[in-house]
């Protein structure tokens, strides 16, 4: 089968992962990569994009550049915790209002306007799939340890949308399947400065999240649509 596959955050460690593999992948036909720094690649399946998530006419745009092909896979790589100007919160005293808009703008409004975009363009007639990278840490329920207040209000946020995407799906196109995905710890820049915190075993490398995934997304059916699922296919209470 000929697979065209979204892959947004294409220069992220999870999302370069995953372009590796679908660039190995003989049933796949195209990849349209796309992040803010355009990946250099001669490969003949491979198209590299710009976009900008954080404005909707990027994002429109971008959505326009796939010129007419119908999507099996959309996996959405992008997330913020941390910058030089920006840290996670300890405490109530450490929030920010510009902070705080900053993450929610990358990590719920973002993938909101990707998903207006991108999710019209998922093939009907057969199975296909719309991926978030979400977190653990945005499950209310599983709230232990508080702190980090903009992060995870605004993982919650993301998994709330996902919940709509697959309800709002069950009437326009029944076969697709949206879903939010924990990637486990991750040896990236996002967990740099807490992976002294990982225990001995947790850190996967990108490569390895990727494996485990791939292995989700392939063997999730409609009934998962709308959870978000850990990356050893745990459903996540919200």
């Amino acid at each position: 089968m000929d697979k065209n596959i979204v892959i947004i955050g294409s220069r992220g460690a999870i999302g370069n992962a995953f372009v590796e593999h679908y660039l190995k992948d003989s049933s796949v036909s195209n990849i349209f990569a796309f992040s803010r720094n355009k990946i250099n690649s001669t490969h003949s399946k491979l198209t590299s994009f710009y976009i900008d998530i954080e404005l909707e006419e990027s994002v429109a745009a971008a959505a326009e550049s796939i010129n007419g092909h119908k999507i099996d896979i959309i996996i959405t790589a992008t997330g913020i915790l941390h910058s030089d100007r920006i840290k996670p919160e300890k405490s109530i005293k450490d929030i920010n209002h510009e902070s705080f808009m900053k993450i929610f703008s990358i990590n719920a409004v973002g993938p909101a306007l990707i998903g207006k975009y991108f999710i019209p363009l998922l093939k009907k007639d057969t199975k296909s799939v719309v991926a978030f990278l979400s977190a653990r840490v945005g499950s209310i329920s599983d709230n232990k340890l508080g702190g980090w207040y903009s992060y995870r209000a605004s993982k919650s946020a993301l998994n709330q949308i996902v919940k709509n995407f697959s309800i709002e799906l069950k009437r326009t196109n029944p076969k697709a399947i949206v879903l939010a995905l924990q990637p486990g710890t991750v040896d990236s820049n996002l967990s740099e400065p807490f992976k002294r915190n990982v225990a001995k075993g947790t850190l996967f490398t990108p490569e390895k999240s990727r494996e485990l995934l791939l292995n989700v997304i392939e063997n999730a059916t409609t009934s998962d649509s709308g959870n978000l699922l850990a990356y050893d296919g745990e459903t996540i209470s919200p």
